[in-house]
C-alpha cells in the first residue's frame, strides 16, 4: 500500500509538525521534502479562480490568470436554485484543478444583517436556510473536482467597518438560529475540505482563537473533520490559536509561527497533542490535494463562458413589469422588449458593464460581455447608445449636463428608454461600508428627465448590494441584476429581449428607507464593539413581525408567465422530530414556459420564546411548460424549525401547531395548512430560583405547590382569595420559589422546598 503524507506524521518532530501549520508564502503551504510532503495551493474564489501570475498580494491588485468570472453571491442566489449553484461549482472546482490549485477559498455565506454591508456581494442572503443550502451546493460541486472548498467567514463577520478588531456582540439564540445555522448547513451536508475563520471577535475573542467556536461547536457538536484555516492575517498568537482549534495560519513567511508554537509546548502552554491534531488535519488536506487525477487543458473557455451567462439570465430578477400603451394603443408589459421597437439604450453600465466586486475576489476574466454589444448585435440600428453620465464624481456640473440632454433627447426620439444604473468600485468593495443605499444624484436626476421625456422606460440595476428605489412608483419595469458576471450582459440582453423568461427570486428584502432596517442605529458600532441589538429579527423576519412596509419583499421576482398555486398538503413525516413533507401542485397559467420558485414558510404562534411571524424552511426551482401542472415536494427539516433553548443549551422542537405557508415570496403567500407536532415537552432541573410559574408547569411539582398556596392568611403571597386566587397566582408566577420559605404558613419551609425539587428533579431524570 502506497504511504500518504498522513501515515508520516510520528515520523515527524515537534517543530515539523509545527511548521506544517502556517504558510510559507502568500497562498502556498510548507512542504517537508524529506518526508516527500509536499506543498499545496490555496487561491482565492469564490465566484471565479485567482491565481495570481505575479507578486503576490491580498486585495487583487496585481494580475491573475485568466478565468471564468460567474456571478458573485449576490447574482447567484436569486436562483434560488441549489442544482445550478452545484453545477457552477463544479466548473470553478475544474478551473482550479487545471490549475493545481487545491483549495479555492469560497463560497461566501455570511448573513446579510446590514445593506451597508461593503463585502455583500460576495455573500448570499439574509436567510441562513438560503445560504446553507446554495452554500452547500457550490462546496459539493467544488468538491466533485478533486478540489477543497473552504466556506467562509466563519463567523458573525457582517461589516467591513473595524473588521480585523470588531467584536460582534451577540446572544447565543441569534448565533445558533441566524448566523451559524447555515454554516452548519454546509458542514454537515457537504463536508467541505476547509472552514475559514474570521477576523472579527465574537463577544470579545477572536474567532482565529475561539475555542467554543473551533473546537466545542465546529468539531464537537457538529462534526467537522477538516481543516480550520486563518483568514489572511487574522491570527494574532499562533499558540492560543492552535489550542483554540485553528490548523492553518495563512499566509506565511511574515514571523515564526512554527518557532512561537514549538516555544508554547516546551514552556507547557500549549499540549503538544493539539500541535499532533492540527498537524494530522494538514497531512490529511495534503493527502486529499494528491489524490486529485491530473487534469488535462485547456480550459474549454466558450462553454464555461456559456454556463457563467446561463446562470446570469436566472440571476436576474424583474422586480416590476406594468402594462403600457404600445404603438397600436393595447396595454401589455413593457418587457419583453418589442424588436421592432427603436429602443434608447442608455447609462455607461451598459457600456461599462460592473460585473463584480473589488478587492481579493476580484478576477480577471475570460471574456466580458456588455448589455450595449448584445442589444446592438440582436438590434442592429435599433439601438442607440447614451452614455448620460461619468462614473467619476469629479466630472464638472456642465460635462454631466451635457451626458445628460444628450441621453433626454435619445430617449425622447425613441419607442422606449433602457436605463443602466448602478454602483461603482469606488460606492462598494471588499475593505469598506456603505454610509447611505442611495444611487448617485447624477444618475437619478438623469432618470427624471429620461421618464419626463419618455414614460415608457425599463431601469436595469448593476449592484452587489440593496439601493433605494425612489422612483418605483413610476417606471413601469425594474430588473435588479446584481453583479453577474462576465457573460452578465448578454443574459441582461436575453431577459431585456425575452430570449430568458425570468426567474430569479430576492434573497435579501428591499427596503424603502436605510433608516427602515433592523441593524440601523446598531452598524457598525463604536469603540471596536458592535450591539446585534435586532437578535434573531434580520432581514424579512424584522419587516414582518412590525410590519413595516418595503420596496420589495424577501423573494419576490416576477416572470413573463403567471403561476397559480392549488391547495397545499402537509404530511408529518416524523411527529417528533418535525420533519415535514409539503405538496403543492403549481400552473402555469401563462403563454410561455417558464420558471416558479416554490417557497415554503412556517410560522409557530403562541410561541414559548420571541419567533418571526414566518420563516422560510424550503424552498424549489419548478420549470414548467405553458399550461403545465406539477406537484411540487419539499422537504421541510425538522431541526429548522427547532429554535435555541438558551437555558437547556440546545435546538428544542416545540409541541403543538405549526402553520406551514406555500407562495412566491414572503408577503406573496398562497396557500396554506397546518401540522401538529409532539416535539418535546421540555423539563428543565427545578433550583431556588425557579419562578413559581416554572415550579406550577412542572408535572410533579406543580400539583403539589398548588395544593399548598391554596391556604393561607389574606395578603401573603399564595393566599387564597377566592375569586382572585387566579390572579394572585398571576401576580407570583415570577416570584422565586426559594423566596416562599421567608412566608410562614404555607407549608413551605426551605427543607420542604428542597424535598420538593429533590423529588421533582429525581422523577424528571428517570
Amino acid at each position: 500500500m502506497t504511504e500518504t503524507p498522513r501515515d508520516r506524521l510520528s515520523q515527524l518532530t515537534l517543530e515539523q509538525k509545527a511548521t506544517l501549520l502556517s504558510g510559507t508564502d502568500f497562498w502556498s503551504t510548507r512542504a517537508l521534502p524529506g518526508h516527500n510532503i509536499p506543498s499545496i495551493m490555496l487561491t482565492d474564489g469564490p465566484h471565479g479562480l485567482r491565481k495570481q501570475s505575479a507578486a503576490s498580494d491580498h486585495l487583487g491588485l496585481n494580475d491573475s490568470v485568466p478565468a471564468t468570472c460567474f456571478p458573485p453571491a449576490a447574482g447567484l442566489s436569486s436562483s434560488f436554485d441549489p442544482e445550478l449553484a452545484e453545477r457552477v461549482g463544479v466548473a470553478l472546482g475544474l478551473e482550479s484543478a487545471i490549475e493545481d490549485v487545491a483549495v479555492i477559498l469560497g463560497p461566501g455565506i455570511n448573513i446579510k444583517r446590514s445593506p451597508l454591508c461593503g463585502r455583500n456581494f460576495e455573500y448570499v442572503s439574509e436567510d441562513p436556510i438560503v445560504a446553507g443550502e446554495i452554500g452547500a451546493a457550490l462546496v459539493r460541486g467544488i468538491q466533485s473536482q478533486g478540489v477543497g472548498a473552504s466556506v467562509k467567514h466563519f463567523a458573525v463577520n457582517n461589516q467591513e467597518s473595524d473588521r480585523h478588531r470588531v467584536s460582534a456582540d451577540a446572544d447565543e439564540r441569534t448565533l445558533r438560529e441566524i448566523y451559524l445555522r447555515g454554516f452548519q448547513r454546509v458542514v454537515t451536508d457537504a463536508s467541505p475540505w476547509t472552514v475559514m475563520c474570521s477576523y472579527n471577535l465574537i463577544n470579545g475573542v477572536p474567532a482565529a482563537a475561539n475555542h467554543w467556536l473551533l473546537t466545542e461547536v465546529l468539531r464537537e457538536q457538529w462534526g467537522f473533520g477538516g481543516v480550520v484555516v486563518s483568514d489572511w492575517g487574522a491570527v494574532d498568537d499562533p499558540a492560543a490559536s492552535v489550542a483554540a482549534g485553528l490548523d492553518l495560519e495563512m499566509p506565511g513567511g511574515g514571523r515564526d509561527s512554527a518557532g512561537a508554537i514549538a516555544a508554547a509546548v516546551a514552556g507547557g502552554g500549549l499540549a503538544a497533542a493539539d500541535v499532533d491534531t492540527a498537524a494530522a488535519r494538514m497531512l490529511d488536506l495534503v493527502t486529499k490535494a494528491e489524490a486529485r487525477p491530473a487534469v488535462e487543458g485547456p480550459l474549454d473557455v466558450d462553454a464555461h463562458h456559456a454556463l457563467a451567462r446561463e446562470a446570469a439570465g436566472r440571476s436576474i430578477v424583474l422586480l416590476q413589469n406594468e402594462s403600457v400603451a404600445d404603438s397600436d394603443g393595447l396595454q401589455r408589459p413593457l418587457l419583453p422588449l418589442d424588436t421592432a421597437s427603436s429602443i434608447a439604450v442608455i447609462g455607461e453600465f451598459a457600456r461599462s458593464p460592473r460585473f463584480q466586486g473589488g478587492g481579493s475576489s476580484h478576477i480577471n476574466p475570460t471574456r466580458v460581455d456588455s448589455a450595449l454589444d448584445a442589444l446592438t448585435e440582436a438590434l442592429g440600428g435599433g439601438a442607440q447608445f447614451a452614455p448620460g453620465f461619468a462614473f467619476d464624481a469629479a466630472v464638472p456640473a456642465e460635462e454631466q449636463a451635457r451626458l445628460r440632454d444628450e441621453a433626454v433627447a435619445l430617449a425622447a426620439a425613441q419607442d422606449v428608454a433602457v436605463v443602466f444604473l448602478g454602483l461603482t468600485d469606488d460606492e462598494e468593495s471588499e475593505g469598506f461600508d456603505r454610509t447611505h443605499i442611495d444611487l448617485s444624484p447624477a444618475q437619478l436626476t438623469l432618470l427624471d428627465a429620461v421618464l419626463e421625456a419618455n414614460p415608457r422606460t425599463v431601469v436595469v440595476l448593476s449592484n452587489g448590494a440593496v439601493v433605494r428605489l425612489p422612483f418605483a412608483g413610476r417606471v413601469p419595469a425594474i430588473l435588479e441584476t446584481w453583479l453577474l458576471g462576465q457573460a452578465g450582459g448578454s443574459a441582461v440582453a436575453d431577459v431585456l429581449l425575452g430570449r430568458v423568461n425570468p426567474s430569479g427570486c430576492l434573497a435579501e428584502t428591499i427596503p424603502q428607507r436605510l433608516e427602515d432596517t433592523p441593524a440601523f442605529g446598531n452598524f457598525p458600532g463604536e469603540h471596536q464593539h458592535v450591539n446585534y441589538g435586532e437578535g434573531i429579527f434580520v432581514g424579512y423576519r424584522w419587516y414582518d413581525a412590525r410590519q413595516i412596509e418595503v420596496a420589495y419583499p424577501f423573494g419576490h421576482g416576477l416572470s413573463y408567465t403567471s403561476f397559480a398555486y392549488g391547495d397545499v398538503s402537509v404530511q408529518v413525516a416524523d411527529p417528533t422530530s418535525g420533519d415535514l413533507i409539503v405538496t403543492v401542485p403549481v400552473t402555469n397559467t401563462g403563454a410561455s414556459d417558464g420558471r416558479e420558485v416554490v417557497q415554503v414558510y412556517v410560522g409557530r404562534a403562541d410561541s414559548a420564546v420571541q419567533r418571526a411571524p414566518r420563516e422560510l424552511k424550503a424552498f424549489a426551482s419548478a420549470q414548467l411548460a405553458a399550461g403545465e401542472t406539477r406537484e411540487v415536494v419539499l422537504h421541510v427539516r425538522g431541526e429548522d424549525l427547532a429554535y435555541w433553548d438558551t437555558r437547556a443549551g440546545r435546538f428544542v422542537v416545540e409541541p403543538g401547531e405549526y402553520l406551514v405557508e406555500v407562495g412566491a415570496s414572503s408577503r406573496d403567500l398562497r396557500t396554506q395548512a397546518t401540522a401538529e407536532l409532539v416535539g418535546e415537552h421540555l423539563t428543565l432541573p427545578l433550583t431556588f430560583e425557579s419562578t413559581v410559574g416554572e415550579v406550577l408547569a412542572h408535572p410533579v411539582a406543580g400539583p403539589i405547590v398548588l395544593a399548598q398556596l391554596a391556604g393561607g392568611e389574606p395578603g401573603e403571597p399564595g393566599a387564597s382569595e377566592g375569586d382572585g386566587d387566579d390572579t394572585m397566582l398571576r401576580l407570583m408566577s415570577s416570584f422565586p420559589i426559594g423566596k416562599l420559605a421567608n412566608f410562614p404558613g404555607r407549608g413551605l419551609d426551605a427543607e420542604a422546598i428542597a424535598g420538593l425539587i429533590a423529588l421533582a428533579n429525581g422523577a424528571t431524570s428517570e
